[in-house]
């Protein structure tokens, strides 16, 4: 028998198994529960976060024998068809290969007609935002007028290419990116059932690859155990990534202004087949996200910083030792120079380069080290304390004397 991919084999079949959408399905269920659903329903989000797979539970839930019910049964003849993809009054397109006025209109005129064995017919356009203008000028009376026995769903992942006349017809529900700590712990009972035997810090660096899809996380998932990885260390290898840990090494680094210590850490990511693009990218979302942590606080950054709690606390200690205004000045470096490293003809060397220059840069005092020193001055106090860890100052030259050491002139 033909193997079964991870992602369809762990498709979601009711609306309790949905990872991550509560606001979605919580919706949908009382709506069902309450007989106020609407005919025309617009879903939008990432890819792989479970647009599809929700439009095909509300399709069961509307035509089980047990419905329409916000908890279909999965055991019933209709939905075992939903479930197999072969009930006919289910219809499922795909809007990216069916684009035209002329699929539309046949569409139209399929729907005219009376479910066939189920309850009521349900038709699922993907990828809708591909239609023409004239699809969707076609569908305009019929979502305005629906016939009683048709609810549509459209998904899409780009809901601003569609019309706001199609817009304001449809109920718009937004799906949402996984958090990364959602998605290990979706990931690690997958595990266990399926026993892979992944580590967490593996299952944590699958996650972050995914960038909050399901479905991208269970295709990884899928690699690396054909690979037969189970550290952290066999995933990035096999999935070819850089490690969080080295990013954090390389961030401590740059900012302790090891040189020595930044090159050699770039050449174990290319000795180790690293895409060195991609490790600038990563650097400069670390650097990111040291930023977001030294300015909200250990407790502030919340959401605004998607990582797991060991990645989380490991940035906290290091950004807690350099300035606000440090950490600002080596984002903007490493952004400045991120699209010279992407055109260049030898990115390794144009990386090195890069960081040689951040490492150069030094530390940056934070205004309330320079207020500090300014009101110890005028308070006649001399010089002051040095300023905190993170931030230091060049002396100013001496009252009278140019920057060349002669003195100015009167």
């Amino acid at each position: 028998m033909a193997y079964l991919v991870l992602a369809r084999k762990w498709r979601p079949q009711t609306f309790e198994e949905v990872v991550g959408q509560g606001h979605v399905t919580q919706t949908l269920r009382n709506a069902l529960a309450s007989d106020r659903l609407a005919h025309a329903l617009l879903f939008s989000g990432p890819r792989g976060v479970g647009k599809t797979s929700v439009a095909r539970i509300l399709a069961k839930a509307l035509n089980c024998d047990e419905g329409p019910t916000p908890t279909p049964c999965n055991r019933c003849g209709a939905c075992r068809e939903i479930t197999a993809g072969t009930a006919v009054d289910v219809l499922e397109v795909d809007g990216a290969s069916n684009r035209g006025i002329d699929e539309v209109r046949q569409l139209r005129e399929n729907i005219r007609f009376r479910p066939a064995r189920g309850r009521f017919r349900v038709c699922i356009l993907d990828e809708v935002h591909m239609l023409t203008k004239e699809a969707f000028n076609a569908l305009l009376k019929t979502l305005e007028e629906p016939p009683p026995h048709v609810y549509f769903v459209f998904a899409t992942t780009e809901p601003r290419r569609i019309p706001p006349t199609i817009h304001s017809r449809c109920q718009h529900y937004e799906f949402r990116r996984l958090p990364a700590d959602v998605l290990a712990e979706h990931l690690r009972r997958i595990v266990e059932a399926e026993g892979l035997g992944l580590d967490a810090p593996s299952l944590a660096l699958l996650a972050r690859e995914a960038e909050g899809s399901v479905r991208d996380a269970l295709s990884l998932l899928d690699q690396v155990s054909a690979y037969g990885a189970r550290t952290r260390e066999e995933v990035s290898e096999a999935l070819g990534v850089v490690d969080t840990v080295l990013l954090r090494d390389l961030a401590e680094a740059i900012l302790a202004r090891d040189v020595s210590r930044v090159l050699a850490l770039v050449d174990r990511s290319y000795d180790f087949g690293g895409d060195l693009q991609r490790l600038l990218s990563d650097l400069v979302r670390t650097f990111r996200n040291l930023l977001v942590i030294r300015l909200l606080g250990a407790g502030g950054a919340g959401e605004a910083v998607d990582l797991l709690a060991a990645e989380r606390e490991d940035l906290e200690r290091l950004a807690a030792l350099h300035a606000p205004e440090t950490l600002q000045q080596a984002l903007e470096a490493l952004l400045a120079g991120e699209e010279a490293v992407h055109r260049s003809a030898t990115p390794r060397l144009a990386l090195e380069a890069l960081l040689l220059r951040v490492c150069q840069m030094g530390a940056v005092a934070s205004v309330d080290d320079v207020l500090r020193r300014l009101d110890a001055l005028i308070a006649g106090g001399g010089p002051s304390d040095p300023p905190a860890p993170g931030g230091t100052l060049r002396e100013a030259p001496a009252p009278g004397y140019g920057a060349g050491g002669g003195r100015g002139t009167e």
